[in-house]
């Protein structure tokens, strides 16, 4: 296949735009308002719930992590958060308001930081991503963490960070079993990001379509189809609910959940709700292992 022969490929630059620029969709005003529901949210999730914030997860690069919500009844199930941003925004600080939901039904919440484009390669942080689960299976249960139960889940580019760990060959040069990551659940993710080279983004990760290929999820092996609830809003960019559905078609172990009445930027904030249908979803994956 030709490397330019990519899904969407013969669009124009401006409807590339229009696809995959959420945040001139929403507006500034609805960005501002989602931004900020992001932090006060984690705020009030983590006041005053058992955790270690900022711990050093990947020496190379110093990157930390915090651990929100690991009891005293043993290990945990845990659910690895990792944060969107278009790769070059956001940090751990906006991206811990599920912790006090999970915690009250059992299960403990990690939410790494990685290096932000384009102070970092987008090879780069998916290194450090990986290297947040290899801390997990290796120091969790020194932090009430079982690492035979974790989930891996983020929204947009942290879907697609979710999806790098999903698939196979990287698990065992860092000493990890291939079944490291047990379920995954990605939010509005990026799984073939060739189109990406020519939207808006790319001025920060700089990538060239072999490069963008390398590091698209949908591409990559992946002999073992871990079960995933692929997860997008009703309301989001056409090119994010694209790649959702090519995505779930793709993996095949997966469900497909569209979810009403959602923009690309308030649909993982449902999982502050223990009702949501998206917090359902997540805890029955955790139930399955």
């Amino acid at each position: 296949m030709n490397q330019d022969d990519w899904p969407g490929h013969e669009l124009t630059d401006e409807e590339l735009d229009v696809a995959y620029n959420v945040r001139r969709k929403a507006g500034p005003e609805l960005f501002d308002r989602h931004l900020a529901r992001y932090l006060d949210e984690s705020v009030q999730a983590v006041d005053g719930l058992p955790g270690r914030p900022g711990v050093v997860y990947d020496e190379a690069s110093g990157e930390r992590l915090d651990v929100w919500g690991a009891g005293e009844d043993g290990p945990r199930p845990v659910f690895v958060f990792l944060h969107g941003g278009y790769w070059m925004a956001l940090s751990r600080r906006e991206s811990s308001f599920m912790a006090r939901t999970l915690h009250e039904r059992g299960v403990a919440t990690v939410v790494p930081d990685y290096t932000l484009a384009p102070a970092a390669t987008l090879e780069e942080i998916v290194r450090q991503v990986r290297a947040s689960i290899a801390w997990i299976h290796r120091h969790g249960r020194e932090h009430g963490l079982d690492p035979d139960r974790i989930v891996v889940g983020g929204s947009s580019a942290g879907g697609h960070l979710t999806g790098m760990t999903m698939v196979d060959g990287w698990q065992a040069p860092l000493g990890l079993p291939g079944d490291a990551v047990k379920a995954a659940m990605p939010f509005s993710g990026l799984f073939d990001i060739r189109p990406l080279t020519r939207v808006y983004v790319n001025q920060w990760v700089g990538l060239d379509v072999p490069r963008a290929a390398s590091l698209s999820p949908a591409l990559l092996p992946a002999a073992r189809r871990l079960p995933a609830v692929v997860a997008v809003a009703e309301h989001d960019g056409a090119g994010f609910l694209a790649q959702s559905r090519r995505f779930h078609a793709h993996w095949g172990a997966s469900e497909l959940m569209v979810v009403p009445d959602r923009d690309h930027f308030d649909v993982v904030l449902g999982l502050a709700d223990p009702a949501s249908p998206v917090t359902r979803a997540l805890l029955g994956l955790i139930g399955s292992l």
